[in-house]
């Protein structure tokens, strides 16, 4: 069998050096439980790539680098092999799963089904003030001349976070922000075309909000996803 690369003590905490310090201090970290913060840590970076499709994971590397016990680490081991971040090639390989084009278009038709239906569900339901607050959060951040991953990311979630949650369908939230998490690798460094289209889409959805259009939001979310999808897609066959 091929070698695959390893990840180590060492290596995580090199690449993460300047996150690892505020996110795991002692006050943060005994807000979650141990297995969340674990699951949490590993989900980032594989999420941003710093550890790679292939990589093998190991229990014991995980636990040493975030100073906890076997325990947690395992658990979140299963939880994110049971999301299918992780693959398991046998009873003690367990690597990162390379998601695949058919993967993302799937992922991608879920989430047009569940957001579209969160639409019709929270027309009329979310507050005045909260579509103000998230339309001067997206106009802030086109504003930045160069904006970060992480920006990006945080004002997108809370747009499609909101849409989700005032459905009043906690199952529909769940489910829209677990596949969410599948497809943030494509984020503006990868896609840099969809990030100023992809607002002005939230900001014409935020629109129709307001006037209690729900047919007019429901076109807007489904173009909207579409539009990524094709973004997506179009990234992947240039690889």
């Amino acid at each position: 069998m091929a070698n695959r690369p390893m990840i180590g003590v060492e290596d995580m905490v090199n690449s993460t050096a300047e996150q690892a310090g505020s996110e795991f201090d002692q006050a943060g970290y005994q807000k979650k439980s141990l297995a969340q913060g674990a699951y949490d840590k590993l989900l980032d970076l594989i999420i941003t790539r710093k550890i790679l499709p292939g990589t093998v994971v190991q229990e014991r590397m995980l636990s040493s680098m975030l100073d906890i016990s076997r325990t947690p680490a395992r658990e979140a081991l299963y939880r994110l092999e049971s999301d299918g971040f992780l693959t398991r090639i046998s009873n003690r390989i367990v690597t990162v799963r390379e998601i695949s084009l058919r993967d993302i278009i799937e992922i991608l038709h879920i989430r047009k089904l569940l957001e579209v239906e969160s639409v019709s569900l929270a027309v009329g339901r979310i507050p005045l003030e909260e579509l103000d607050m998230c339309e001067q959060a997206i106009r802030n951040l086109l504003a930045l001349s160069d904006p970060s991953v992480s920006e990006d990311w945080e004002v997108d979630d809370h747009f499609h976070s909101m849409v989700a949650r005032y459905s009043g369908n906690d199952h529909i939230l769940k489910m829209v922000m677990d596949l969410r998490m599948k497809t943030r690798i494509f984020n503006i460094k990868r896609v840099p075309e969809r990030y100023v289209k992809g607002h002005e889409e939230h900001l014409v959805m935020i629109e129709a909000f307001r006037r209690g259009d729900g047919d007019r939001a429901k076109q807007q979310m489904h173009d909207h996803l579409e539009n990524v999808r094709e973004s997506i897609i179009r990234k992947l066959s240039e690889i």
